[in-house]
């Protein structure tokens, strides 16, 4: 690995939950998960909703990490994920204002660290983005007598609304040593622990600067830091097209998931219909010439029905009429007689 070099990326999401999702950079193991819920806004901003981060040390991922409340290393990692979401105005917040001043939905989003293999803020900062890509809140709106009253329809009843997020800041940390003069880009634990110095670009892939933070060590010149800045550039252009790329995968299998299938019944009368119908529409078409010529055929041969219909009836009657004369012709006999007493 040369010192300008990214660990390799793992980003996978939960299949049933949304708005969580697992970043694997290295040996470093972050989970984020989102979730919201309906409270009153600030006074101050009426319209707008809240996004806030908070990080959990679990001991299994780090022995040196302690339970119970947060340690400066975690109020950090928050901070700086938090500023940098928060001060480029990555998420729209104006579009989670369901009624001006009485309720707005304020987004939080966890990140649980399972693993500290060194650089948890870029990991951490992954997660968060794909967890917060990937969220769907549900749908509200306005009822009631007064139009104040606000309803939250369930998935069932609406389709949950994503979030409006218009660009993804990535946070790019890098590593000094010996006196500021040897630069490491994504620090791993043990690099962390003998550095002399670290400094946190937050840049979007316009690498427009959305936050830098520089913790601890000596001053670093100009140069050096313009450098960092040109690498943190085409990093977030890199990690932002493969975030765009797992995110759109799990929206294509979420999609393919909510298809309903047909059953096999109706299938086969579809085909049926279907065949019915080509062979229906092999057969001609009938046009307008053939139609006239089809209709005097017909009336011609009802008229030659007809006439031969009248010939055979005056034939019948002729036959009958010469029969009846050759029987009077042919009737020879006298006056007759009764006798009633005649056996």
């Amino acid at each position: 690995r040369r010192p300008f070099d990214f660990r390799n990326i793992s980003i996978k999401f939960s299949g049933r939950e949304e708005g969580s999702a697992e970043v694997q950079l290295g040996q470093t193991h972050v989970m984020a998960f989102v979730t919201a819920q309906l409270t009153q806004p600030y006074k101050d901003r009426p319209n707008e909703g809240t996004l806030s981060m908070f990080t959990e040390f679990s001991p299994m991922a780090d022995p040196s990490f302690e339970p119970g409340r947060p340690s400066e290393a975690a109020v950090e990692l928050g901070r700086v994920i938090d500023r940098g979401l928060r001060e480029s105005r990555a998420v729209d917040t104006e579009s989670l204002c369901v009624l001006s001043g009485k309720s707005v939905w304020a987004v939080r989003v966890d990140l649980h660290i399972l693993d500290n293999g060194g650089n948890l803020v870029d990991a951490a900062n992954i997660a968060a983005l794909a967890a917060l890509l990937t969220f769907r809140r549900p749908e509200c709106s306005l009822g009631g007598e007064d139009g104040q009253q606000v309803i939250v329809h369930p998935p069932e009843v609406r389709e949950p609304l994503p979030l409006i997020i218009h660009h993804l800041p990535i946070a790019v940390t890098f590593a000094f040593f010996s006196n500021e003069s040897t630069v490491v880009f994504d620090p791993t634990h043990y690099e962390e622990a003998v550095m002399g110095g670290r400094m946190t670009a937050t840049l979007n892939a316009n690498n427009d600067i959305c936050a830098i933070q520089k913790a601890g060590g000596e001053g670093v010149l100009q140069s050096v830091i313009m450098q960092c800045l040109r690498i943190a550039g085409q990093k977030a252009y890199d990690i932002t097209t493969k975030i765009k790329n797992a995110v759109e995968s799990y929206n294509t299998e979420r999609a393919l998931r909510k298809i309903k299938r047909h059953p096999s019944s109706v299938a086969l009368d579809i085909s049926g219909a279907g065949v019915n119908i080509e062979k229906n529409q092999n057969k001609p078409v009938p046009q307008k010439g053939d139609s006239e010529r089809s209709n005097l055929t017909s009336e011609k041969s009802v008229a030659d029905q007809s006439m031969d219909i009248e010939g055979e009836a005056k034939s019948s009657e002729q036959q009958q009429t010469n029969k009846i004369d050759g029987d009077a012709k042919n009737f020879i006999g006298g006056p007759s007689s009764w006798n009633k007493n005649a056996k």
